[in-house]
């Protein structure tokens, strides 16, 4: 092309036209980008029409596949079930399930059972038809003892019957990947079922739930740690049985409404303190490879009757290979509770831990959430504000105030100096678990010895008392009836020894 021509066509290109003023090439520019963005939606709109034929085929596929596949297991630890259980061999009472609440109103503070008549709606909402649950349960046959070598296989149909078809009414606790119900097995063993969600927004981190439960959960054996009694498999279902401990949370106790006076006096929260400690203690000791909690808090620790403490909710829990100090991880957690350099750098160890250990012992003996907003400037932050009334010699005063009684001096101190050391922001200074439950042991000890002195002081008083009471009663008698009667037998002293101790 000349020159002329470039020239010539560069002019035509350059011409303003009628519409809005835009020069020619302005114009071709835009068209052109018109044409490609349609032939990209044509395209797309043919390979979604594609997908769609194809889709059916590749379900029934996929279905069929996972019919035939039990699951693998895995190697990591997740979550476990937040209410867990106790067996109580209670006779069943048909069409009626218990429903766990807490009576803040009464007396005893316990936790009570009210028996409802679940709707037939309410549990159609949850469950399968009928149809699909006799196909599943026959076509399985699954065999009562589990393939892993503990626990009992249940069949879908047993967990139906036992929390009335997945009902509504019984359930107690949910979360992200699961929904928790309360149930009554055949032989009248009260559970806690955990049906882990199975739809195509958590199928793939359900399905990792259930093998990382099943396979480090399952095993371990301990009086302070919700036990996992089994688990279900059958079509697109995945639950966990574990026992179900019935006397609520330590949360419940602690912040609920209990009244003025809590029924959890100094040595049930010791008992609570101490039993966390030795759960802890095993996952991080007993255990190879060990067991990072990684949600240690009042609303995992579950009471009994006893007040004996069961720790739950392994779901974000970690196991730690012996090779490795630490594994780096999302921050997993709740607020409040998180050690902060695992909060800042995602590594995770045994001392995280025992830094929440650290602020459950504050929450427990001072009665408070380990962040409360409500609360005035500088006591907001329960560690902060607890530093300062210690280190202003004011220990006393953060005490709960809902105690029945107030410990000892040096009980609770001691208490108080290993929760400040669990919360040292030097990770590497903090004591392992098994030396803080030596000290809480020491502790106990301390206060066994405290109560027997006080008993022998006691006892010692009242031996003086009665003492002088002996050598009064002559006194007052020779006064009383002069010197004569002073010359009685022994015989007729003795009954000088039982004169009215009001005189004391």
């Amino acid at each position: 092309m000349s020159l002329y021509d470039a020239a010539f066509v560069n002019s035509e290109l350059s011409k303003t036209t009628s519409i809005f003023g835009l020069k020619l090439w302005v114009l071709i520019g835009i068209f052109v980008g018109v044409v490609f963005v349609l032939i990209l939606f044509l395209l797309s709109l043919c390979i979604t029409a594609s997908r769609r034929r194809n889709t059916p085929t590749h379900k029934a596929k996929l279905h069929h596949r996972h019919s035939e596949l039990t699951p693998v297991v895995s190697k990591e630890i997740q979550e476990i079930v937040h209410h867990d259980p106790a067996p109580d061999h209670r006779p069943i009472v048909p069409q009626a399930v218990p429903e766990i609440q807490i009576d803040m109103g009464k007396v005893e503070h316990r936790v009570v059972f009210s028996d409802k008549m679940p709707g037939a709606s309410s549990g159609e909402s949850r469950a399968t038809s009928g149809a699909e649950t006799g196909s599943i349960g026959n076509s399985g046959q699954l065999p009562e003892v589990s393939h892993l070598g503990w626990g009992r296989w249940y069949t879908l149909r047993e967990l139906e019957a036992a929390t009335n078809c997945l009902s509504d009414e019984n359930v107690i606790g949910e979360g992200g990947y699961g929904i928790v119900y309360h149930g009554i097995l055949a032989d009248g063993t009260r559970v806690a079922v955990k049906n882990l969600l199975n739809n195509s927004n958590f199928r793939g981190q359900a399905e990792k739930e259930f093998k990382v439960e099943v396979e480090a959960i399952g095993r371990v054996r301990h009086k302070n740690l919700v036990r996992l009694l089994g688990y279900c498999v059958e079509g697109a279902y995945r639950m966990l049985v574990y026992e179900y401990v019935d006397n609520g949370t330590l949360e419940q106790w602690l912040h609920g409404d209990v009244g003025d006076i809590s029924p959890l006096t100094w040595d049930i929260r010791m008992t609570v303190i101490l039993g966390t400690a030795k759960a802890l203690g095993y996952l991080h000791e007993g255990l190879e490879p060990k067991v990072v909690h990684r949600d240690v808090k009042s609303s995992n620790i579950l009471l009994d009757r006893q007040w004996h403490p069961k720790l739950s909710d392994f779901g974000l829990a970690k196991l730690l290979n012996a090779e490795r100090s630490y594994v780096t991880t999302r921050v997993m957690g709740t607020f409040g509770y998180v050690a902060p350099e695992y909060a800042c750098t995602g590594m995770l160890n045994e001392k995280s831990d025992i830094y929440s250990f650290g602020i459950l012992i504050m929450e427990i003996i001072s009665g408070r959430t380990p962040v409360d907003y409500s609360r005035p400037q500088g006591e907001t932050n329960l560690v902060e504000w607890l530093k300062m009334m210690v280190g202003n010699r004011k220990s006393e005063e953060v005490v709960d105030p809902k105690l029945p009684e107030m410990p000892c001096s040096k009980a609770l101190k001691r208490v108080l100096l290993v929760a400040l050391r669990c919360v040292d922001p030097d990770a590497q200074k903090r004591p392992k678990m098994g030396h803080i439950i030596h000290m809480l042991e020491a502790d106990d000890l301390l206060v066994r010895d405290e109560r027997r002195i006080g008993r022998e002081r006691e006892s010692s008083n009242s031996h003086r008392d009665y003492k002088q009471d002996n050598q009064t009663g002559p006194k007052l008698a020779r006064k009383q009836y002069g010197d004569g009667a002073s010359d009685t037998s022994e015989g007729d002293s003795s009954r000088n020894h039982n004169l009215p101790t009001s005189w004391r």
